[in-house]
Order: structure tokens, then C-alpha cells, then sequence
């Protein structure tokens, strides 16, 4: 029997030779960049040195749960912990939903030329750089010859350094990145509105629906699968999200806000050379994005009639 199922998968193969070839690539990269990695988790439980070669590793003495209970008890812990939930939840909140309200915004549009207009200068900041972005943030704050606290100042307002200060460092921050990225996010949410039966938008005419009506009634219930799976995706890499733009414009004078478990990992794993207490700190924050994922796609399943792992 195993001989049969053997002989049909590789004559599937050999069939579709072509297609396999294409998917290769991508195979290649997630083993040699996923999965041989996760050997390293095993530094977690051992105390081993940053840069330590694979025979240190093996010879290296192991300390079982030692590293995770060393980040839990530490006064880092909640706040380090409280900051990565609060920047994951307004990222899911505003940076999620703003490219579902653009989109929706630009189905209105019935300009074609417009509209592509409207869409190209929304996409153009998705490919400039994190670096570039965190360089344009500083000059347009920057209390010296910044624009916006020149502006402030000229309307009799108080120039204030923003990326110092607690109060605003989390709107700056995300305003960044939703404007970095909003455009490319309505890519997924114009093609679902685009396979909308135009039928359903003239009979709700007919019925004397206006366009606000139409958004709520068909609309948003059309494109409600595109919204779930992507929120299920974006649940997934949530709290991988956000770590240099957070590193290249925080400062230690606003930790208390915007130090994340990513930055905390590459301080203490890699400036203070804790390599086994930064993996384990690392694997926490997996395990923390594994619940998540389970978690969501169960709530989703069974308040809704789409899931993503089944």
C-alpha cells in the first residue's frame, strides 16, 4: 500500500515537475531560515555564551527553566510585557483597520483616473525604507528646524520633542507606521470589492439606498472573508511587528512606553551578551504569538463561517 501511495505521489511530480520547481524556492528558504533555526531554541535552556560555536552550545551546561523564570521575575517583566500588547492592539486596531476604511474610501471613487492617482500615492511610502522613515520622522519632529514644532510654535502652541516625551512618543509611532504602510494594505481589500456583483449596488439604488447604506448592507459583508483571514494573518506576525521602527525612534527616556520584548531581546542578547536569556525571552513572546493565533482562529470559527487553520 505505502509502495502504491509512494509511486502515485512522485508520478504527481513528475507530472507537474514545472510547478514544483516554482515552489522550490520558497521550500528552501523556509527550511534553511524556519526550521533550522529552531535547533537554536535549545540555548534557551542552557547558559551559553553570544557567539558561542556549536561545540560550546553541546558542552554547555544545561539550567532547564532557569532563563524563563530570570524574565518573569524581573522588574522588566509587565511593562516590557503591558508595551508589546499595547503597541500589537492599536496596530491591530488602527493600522488594520485604516486600510479597510481606504479601500472602502476608494471604491467610491468613479474616476478611474483619480482613483489610480489616489492608489499610487498611497502605495509610494510602503517602499521606502524603515531607516528612511525613522530619518524622516526625526526631521519633521526635530525641535530645531522641525516642521511640525514650527507650525506649533507659530499658532502659539509649546515646541515639544515628541520622541522624548511619554505622552505622544506610542500616536507618533504608529502614525508612522500607518502611513508607511496603509496603501500597500488595500491591495487584498480593492480586489475583493472589485468581485462585487455591481447588480447588488443598483437594486439597492432602486430600493432608495444610499451609498452609505450600500458600504454597510453590501459592501462590508462582501469583502467580510478578505477582513477575517487577513485578521487571522496579521494575528499571527502581530507581535513580530514593529521592532524597527521602534528601535530606530525610541530613546531610553521613553522605555517606559515603547520598550517592546523584541528591543529588550536585542539589548540584553545581543549589546549585553546574555545570548541564552535573550533566546529564552525570544521563545516566550512565540509561545505568547502561538496562543494568540489558537486563540483567535477558535473565536473566529465559531462566531463565523471562516477560519484559516480549519
Amino acid at each position: 500500500m505505502n509502495k502504491i501511495k509512494n509511486r502515485s505521489l512522485w508520478k504527481k511530480i513528475t507530472n507537474y515537475k514545472l510547478l514544483y520547481a516554482l515552489i522550490l524556492p520558497g521550500l528552501i528558504y523556509i527550511i534553511v531560515f524556519r526550521y533550522i533555526p529552531l535547533l537554536g531554541t535549545v540555548v534557551a535552556f542552557k547558559k551559553v555564551p553570544t557567539f558561542a560555536t556549536i561545540e560550546q552550545i553541546i558542552a554547555a551546561d544545561w539550567v532547564g527553566l532557569y532563563q524563563f523564570q530570570k524574565f518573569v521575575s524581573s522588574h522588566y517583566f509587565w511593562n516590557i510585557l503591558g508595551n508589546t500588547f499595547a503597541l500589537a492592539g492599536l496596530r491591530m486596531v488602527f493600522e488594520f483597520g485604516a486600510p479597510i476604511i481606504l479601500a472602502l474610501l476608494m471604491n467610491e471613487i468613479r474616476r478611474v483616473a483619480f482613483k489610480r492617482v489616489v492608489q499610487t500615492i498611497s502605495y509610494m511610502p510602503y517602499f521606502i525604507s524603515t531607516v528612511v522613515l525613522a530619518g524622516l520622522v526625526f526631521n519633521l519632529l526635530s525641535t530645531q528646524s522641525g516642521i511640525i514644532p514650527d507650525i506649533i510654535t507659530k499658532f502659539g502652541g509649546k515646541s515639544i520633542y515628541y520622541l522624548g516625551d511619554v505622552r505622544y512618543f506610542r500616536t507618533v509611532l504608529l502614525s508612522a507606521i500607518i502611513w508607511k504602510n496603509i496603501g500597500w494594505g488595500t491591495i487584498i481589500y480593492l480586489a475583493a470589492l472589485s468581485g462585487i456583483d455591481q447588480q447588488l449596488y443598483e437594486a439597492a439604488r432602486i430600493d432608495g439606498a444610499n451609498r452609505w447604506i450600500q458600504t454597510l448592507k453590501i459592501s462590508l459583508p462582501s469583502i467580510s472573508f478578505a477582513v477575517i483571514i487577513m485578521f487571522l494573518l496579521r494575528i499571527s506576525v502581530v507581535l513580530n511587528q514593529g521592532f524597527e521602527e521602534t528601535l530606530l525612534l525610541y530613546s531610553p527616556a521613553v522605555y517606559q512606553v515603547s520598550d517592546i520584548i523584541d528591543t529588550y531581546v536585542y539589548r540584553v542578547g545581543l549589546l549585553q551578551n546574555q545570548a541564552s536569556f535573550g533566546a529564552a525571552v525570544g521563545l516566550f513572546k512565540s509561545l505568547l504569538a502561538l496562543t494568540l493565533v489558537l486563540g483567535s482562529n477558535y473565536v473566529t470559527k465559531k462566531f463565523s463561517d471562516h477560519s484559516l487553520y480549519g
